[in-house]
């Protein structure tokens, strides 16, 4: 069979679709990247915001549009949420919620499946498969937060965390057959190991993992800002551990987050990125915000933004308050209109221009470690590649090789249309012990 996966969503979606890829290709099916090469199409959904669900429902017309022959198996949070309404939609063969995700191959094939062979953990990877060299891994699933604006955990459940031990074994497949570099994802990424007891936490899974395995890189996914501890900066002491923080404030004033029901305060959110910052030399911080929410007023607004600049974020996603139905903020009243939204959210995208143009131009001149993902296309001079250094800007470069999965020390130029431009210095050796391609050097 040859399947197509494509995911709309979080990184913890991309996680699910990988492991599902893996597991395909393992028992012999082909993953192709072309729709119309496609027997069948799986989607994992997303249901965060009204425009994500309305990009689900476009995906799934799209697929039958383009191959008419083909059925869809649909999995995620809109499908757990509003299942008989995806059923309805055109080349539909069937819908799996959330809880059923780990048997989803299973139930496309018709046939039962090994323990063994379902296991994600046990399936060989290609790096530059799904077109990334980076792997995403999925440690824990699910959340025990109460935003008020968030249908996440109607849609995941409780929390709950996978073992360590099964973490570290999948880390070190990926690692034997090739990647480069983890992505450790989940829904509420800080509360692993909440609900295993015996004083487990996301700092001893790392620690055990820098310790355990030879990933050359470790890069943690969005984490909330009440769950670390200054201590848990010293995690960074290890080189391999990726210098790039994600912590979504969803706001800047203290008097929304009050109502977003988020853990914590201007304040906490200052301190904990002077703390976060002392600790980790070159760290890049990227952040969430939430405009339009219900009751913010102009004033909390201006207050928001100006909290926002002062923190000098090296990047951010701004978001429109969408109603989710079932959450508290769908029925809270004084509901901001489109147009304030619109126009609110305008704003913020122009500071998060500026400040990302502001720290990627401050990394011209110096050099970084460089894992190059794809060829982007080619020039008389070379290939176009693309990469990604350790705090998470993308660079580009031309090269007489295709450097897809190496890790380069490269110098950085210059910034232009969001985009660094390097030349690479030296290839570094993989820590992992897989052979780095023979190549010409600059």
């Amino acid at each position: 069979m040859k399947v197509h996966l494509r995911m709309v969503g979080c990184r913890l979606n991309q996680s699910e679709i990988d492991s599902m890829a893996r597991q395909f290709s393992a028992l012999g099916h082909e993953v192709v990247d072309a729709p119309a090469e496609a027997d069948h199409f799986v989607l994992n959904t997303c249901a965060v915001t009204g425009e994500a669900a309305k990009k689900s429902r476009k995906q799934i017309r799209d697929f039958h549009r383009l191959n008419p022959q083909a059925g869809t198996t649909v999995t995620g949070c809109y499908a757990q949420l509003s299942p008989a309404a995806l059923a309805a939609l055109p080349g539909v063969a069937r819908v799996v919620d959330n809880f059923g995700k780990a048997r989803l191959v299973e139930a496309v094939l018709g046939e039962p499946i090994a323990p063994y062979e379902r296991e994600p953990v046990a399936r060989a990877a290609v790096p530059g498969m799904l077109g990334r060299t980076r792997a995403f891994v999925k440690v824990q699933d699910g959340c025990d937060n109460a935003c008020t604006f968030c249908v996440t955990t109607l849609a995941r459940g409780a929390g709950r965390s996978r073992p360590l031990a099964e973490i570290a074994h999948e880390i070190n497949n990926l690692s034997a057959s090739g990647y480069q570099e983890a992505v450790l994802t989940g829904v509420h990424l800080g509360s692993y190991g909440y609900d295993l007891g015996g004083g487990q936490s996301l700092m001893r899974l790392v620690e055990a993992l820098l310790r355990e395995t030879d990933m050359p890189r470790l890069r943690l996914s969005s984490l909330e800002p009440w769950d670390l501890a200054p201590d848990f900066f010293s995690l960074w002491r290890d080189a391999r551990l990726c210098r790039h923080l994600h912590l979504p404030l969803q706001s800047g004033c203290d008097a929304t987050l009050k109502r977003m029901r988020r853990q914590t305060s201007q304040r906490q959110f200052r301190q904990l990125l002077a703390a976060a910052r002392s600790a980790i030399g070159g760290l890049r911080v990227t952040t969430d915000v939430i405009v339009g929410f219900p009751g913010e007023t102009d004033a909390e607004f201006a207050e928001s933004e100006r909290f926002i600049r002062e923190m000098d974020f090296g990047g951010l996603h701004v978001f429109r308050y969408s109603q989710r139905p079932g959450t508290p903020a769908a029925r809270m009243k004084k509901q901001v209109a489109a147009a304030d939204k619109k126009s609110r959210s305008a704003r913020l995208l122009a500071h998060c221009q500026e400040q990302e143009r502001r720290y990627a131009e401050r990394l011209c001149g110096a050099s970084r470690s460089v894992l190059w993902e794809q060829v982007t296309g080619a020039t008389p001079q070379g290939f176009i590649n693309t990469g990604y250094t350790d705090d998470y800007q993308r660079v580009q470069t031309i090269h007489p090789r295709d450097l897809t999965n190496i890790i380069t020390r490269t110098r950085l130029n210059c910034y232009t249309d969001g985009l660094i431009h390097g030349t690479v210095k030296e290839i570094e050796p993989p820590a992992n012990g897989q052979a780095a391609p023979m190549m010409a050097q600059d």
